[in-house]
């Protein structure tokens, strides 16, 4: 497996090696010895299905001891997944990175603790599955709203289709997101 950085510490775009034969293809979709760089007991695996081009889910974490690292990657279609540092006193607190993931590019996205998390579709009919370090915990579910003035995310999107959650969101000021950078 291919790691690459990104402009935030920590976060990694990772391109699998893809074996391709007369029959199709394989590759690792993960393997905690090939990975040194995550840092992470994955427990919880998620699969979501977005049918319309323009879907955008997120700005997505939840608080406290329930945060989640995230290895993602699109199965079908094509989206652009987008990872938000959101720790005060970070180096990079609200800046974001973004990559397109694919079925195609079979790419995949870790994003660390303490960071929000959306992407958006590009395609119709895109799955997007993700491995998790933490248990969903309702309780400490958080949305930022996708499109605050103050981390300025280029969703590359002009109408979204939003769910009445991620319409409603608060700003990032007006959250109780609770992360703080750690040296």
């Amino acid at each position: 497996m291919n790691v690459l950085s990104t402009a935030i510490n920590g976060v990694y775009i990772i391109e699998p090696k893809v074996f391709n034969d007369s029959r199709g293809w394989f590759m690792e979709s993960y393997s905690k010895i090939k990975l040194p760089e995550i840092n992470a007991d994955f427990v919880q695996d998620n699969h979501s299905y977005s049918e319309n081009k323009g879907i955008l889910r997120g700005i997505h974490f939840q608080n406290g001891k329930y945060a989640q690292a995230k290895l993602v990657r699109c199965i079908a279609g094509k989206v652009l997944d987008v990872a938000i540092d959101l720790r005060k006193y970070s180096p990079t607190y609200k800046k974001w990175v973004s990559v397109e993931l694919s079925a195609e590019n079979k790419r995949m996205f870790y994003i660390p603790r303490g960071f929000g998390h959306g992407f958006v579709t590009l395609t119709d009919n895109v799955e997007f599955v993700y491995k998790a370090d933490n248990y969903y915990n309702y309780e400490s579910d958080r949305s930022i709203r996708y499109n605050d003035s103050e981390i300025n995310v280029d969703w590359q999107v002009e109408n979204p289709i939003l769910s009445d959650k991620d319409l409603n969101a608060p700003l990032l000021k007006d959250s109780d997101c609770d992360f703080v950078y750690k040296i």
